[in-house]
């Protein structure tokens, strides 16, 4: 297993739309060990593809408190989306970048697991959250995008004197 790089936002490859996984095998699962090792190591609760520029439709999610309980989706599909739920996002393409974002509170989600199988699943909550916010990455977009236009444009200003090694003290 490796840790991955990790796209930073604005990174434009952020944006690509991950393809469908035709075959899940040995890079597929190697991929997902990957990925679950570079979440742990950044002390994240879900990873998509895209943020580790592999731009197929693979997550992994681990909202546990003993961080063994690890959720793979390949080629997920939101079948349900119902209800909504105001909470603090955060992501590790954005680092030190928090703000309220809107999302479905209850969804089903159809997907394969890290063997190749089909399954459907009920969320809500966090886990609801969190996948929303993952398959967004494999749509192509950051959850900064929910924000007014002036909080984007602060927070990449803010990453970018960040990246420099600047670090002002910024609110959002």
């Amino acid at each position: 297993m490796s840790i991955l790089n990790i796209l930073k936002h604005p990174d434009n490859r952020l944006h690509i739309v991950a393809k469908s996984v035709t075959h899940v095998g040995e890079v597929t699962q190697q991929l997902i060990k990957d990925m679950a090792e570079t979440m742990y190591s950044a002390s994240g609760i879900g990873l998509a593809a895209t943020q580790v520029d592999v731009h197929e439709r693979v997550i992994v999610i681990d909202i546990s408190n003993t961080r063994d309980d690890l959720l793979v989706l390949i080629n997920p599909e939101l079948q349900l989306k119902e209800g909504s739920i105001l909470s603090e996002e955060g992501c590790l393409s954005v680092p030190g970048v928090y703000d309220q974002v809107e999302r479905s509170d209850r969804i089903m989600v159809k997907a394969l697991n890290a063997e190749g199988d089909e399954f459907n699943l009920e969320a809500t909550g966090l886990l609801a959250v969190c996948i929303q916010h993952e398959i967004d990455h494999l749509d192509g977009k950051v959850f900064v995008e929910y924000l007014s236009r002036l909080k984007q444009e602060r927070i990449i200003k803010k990453l970018r004197k960040t990246q420099r090694g600047i670090y002002p003290r910024v609110s959002i």
